[in-house]
């Protein structure tokens, strides 16, 4: 397979998950993939599994110096940047009254602030006609309880999305933007709450999908990898839930 072959693809939130699933379908249609992840020794564990031309590198998008390193290492690894998948982000539930400011900054600062700063630095870099591709989420539509910051945050990077697929017109770099619905991956194990709440979050999720189940990682890096591909050469400034029709009722 070869939708990508040789081109450069960035991706962050990598070592598991969306990431880690987008990254390995990339390396298997011929991409060039830099994998970035906050944890060394996540990366170093999945890099044991992947085959292809790829790197890792130990960043972490909330902070500003790792999102400007993650572009200059990919960039002297690879040279220009073809692919740019902002993926990163963090979901700790929080009700409204028990909202503090380190909580919004924590969220805020890896899912909307490193995303931007990241594209700030990989813009000099990218070829025109490239692509750059958001992970946002179907709760900048739909409300659920406890997540007002995180869904905040989602909305935001939807609207920078739109603002920056018209600031890069000129240069054809397409901008899009996937917005999962309930996923299976990791980032329910890193809410911090028991695992008899989390079963029972998911059963929750899962009864109000008309599919009637969480999605898969690999569901989503499909469509990861058609709105990167020349078979999404049209498609541009478009957000696509893949939620399983949660986002329609």
């Amino acid at each position: 397979m070869s939708k990508l072959r040789n081109k450069v693809a960035i991706i962050t939130g990598a070592n598991s998950g969306i990431g880690l699933a987008t990254a390995k379908l990339y390396l298997k249609e011929g991409a060039k993939v830099v994998l970035s992840g906050r944890r060394q020794e996540a990366l170093d564990e999945v890099a044991k599994d992947l085959t292809g031309d790829f790197i890792t590198v130990l960043a972490d998008v909330a902070k500003p110096e790792d999102n400007v390193r993650l572009i200059n290492e990919a960039t002297n690894h690879f040279g220009k940047i073809d692919i740019l998948f902002l993926n990163a982000g963090i979901a700790p539930p929080t009700p409204t009254n028990e909202i503090t400011e380190s909580h919004y900054d924590e969220v805020f600062n890896t899912n909307v602030k490193g995303p931007i700063l990241a594209v700030k630095a990989a813009l000099p870099h990218i070829n025109d006609g490239g692509t750059i591709l958001f992970t946002s989420s179907i709760v900048n539509q739909k409300a659920f309880d406890g997540f007002g910051v995180y869904s905040a945050t989602k909305g935001a990077l939807s609207a920078f999305a739109r603002v920056l697929g018209s600031e890069v017109k000129s240069r054809k770099i397409r901008v899009n933007t996937i917005a999962p619905g309930p996923i299976e991956t990791p980032i329910y194990g890193k809410m911090g709450l028991p695992q008899d709440v989390l079963d029972s979050i998911g059963e929750d999720f899962a009864a109000q999908v008309p599919l009637g189940r969480f999605g898969a990682s690999e569901e989503i890096a499909a469509t990861a990898l058609f709105l990167v591909s020349d078979d999404a050469s049209y498609i541009n400034g478009v957000e696509i839930e893949v939620d399983g029709g949660l986002s329609q009722l």
